[in-house]
């Protein structure tokens, strides 16, 4: 029987890591990443695209990446169509994953770089979790979206003694990713992720704008969704909140609702342009000196 030495666990460990950030590295894993930079866009363009049309008068809706992505499946070729974004939301799962636990971007283990890959490793749980109804749309199953939660909370958490601690602690959270939203609009931190050698000064403009007016538009959006959740768990009888969607309904039905919800369409829209561009210049490594 082998005996196993810590040093020699140590070295197998250091290997399967090596191994892992081989294969993370692999031209086939990149393709797949950048597409699901385009999976990521499209959704969000058809979420705005949405509340456009309902901002407008011309029909359209309020809805969450989960119901555009029902929405998509029930076009002609929606299973074919399906099968395409659960591809891209596997892809784009995986980088969240990757640029959390292997940082290929650089960005270090001080504070602030720690809060990146923690941000992350969010988006790689969030995006996986989009895969589920996704897969279950594509079988044919009910996908059992939402259904008694409040403001995407499983009532089972918020049923129990500390339920209302746990609505706002959620509430807390969707303020705070909102909130560094609009900082990283303000600031223009996402342009740090992209390859901008590569790009003429047009490009760089227009990446630039599109990043700021869409993540401040994805930021207002997400910050409203955590005043919902906190309404929810201050206010006696307030509306169950409903996550995405139902803070574009706030929007549609505040004064100057019309308006309110048109920027943020727009801005939504851009965002998924923005997305869908970053398949072309997103960084998958650490930026080379020029």
């Amino acid at each position: 029987m082998t005996h196993i030495t810590p040093h020699s666990a140590q070295r197998a460990g250091k290997a399967a890591l090596h191994e892992a950030k081989r294969q993370a590295a692999n031209p086939w894993i990149e393709r797949l990443e950048r597409f699901g930079y385009l999976t990521r866009g499209l959704i969000y363009a058809v979420i705005g695209v949405l509340a456009l049309q309902l901002a407008i008068g011309a029909g359209g809706a309020t809805t969450s990446p989960t119901s555009a992505i029902a929405l998509i499946g029930r076009q002609p070729f929606g299973n074919v169509l399906l099968a395409v974004i659960a591809v891209g939301l596997a892809g784009y799962a995986l980088w969240g994953f990757v640029r959390a636990i292997f940082d290929p971007l650089g960005r270090g283990t001080d504070r602030k770089g720690l809060m990146d890959r923690a941000g992350f490793l969010f988006s790689g749980v969030a995006y996986a979790a989009l895969l589920i109804p996704t897969v279950l749309a594509l079988l044919g199953k009910p996908t059992g979206a939402a259904q008694g939660t409040t403001a995407g909370v499983p009532a089972s958490l918020t049923s129990g003694p500390y339920g209302k601690w746990v609505v706002i602690a959620f509430g807390v959270f969707w303020f705070a990713v909102g909130a560094g939203q609009l900082i990283v609009a303000y600031q223009g931190h996402f342009m740090r992720d992209l390859k901008t050698g590569a790009m003429n000064a047009q490009e760089r403009d227009m990446m630039t704008w599109l990043g700021r007016l869409g993540y401040a538009a994805r930021g207002a959006v997400f910050v409203l969704v955590g005043l919902i959740i906190l309404q929810t768990s201050f206010a006696v009888g307030a509306r169950q909140a409903q996550g995405f969607d139902g803070a574009l309904a706030a929007l549609a039905h505040a004064p100057y609702g019309e308006i309110l919800l048109g920027v943020v369409a727009l801005g939504l829209i851009l965002f998924g342009i923005y997305s869908a561009l970053c398949a072309k210049w997103i960084q998958t490594g650490p930026r080379r000196s020029a």
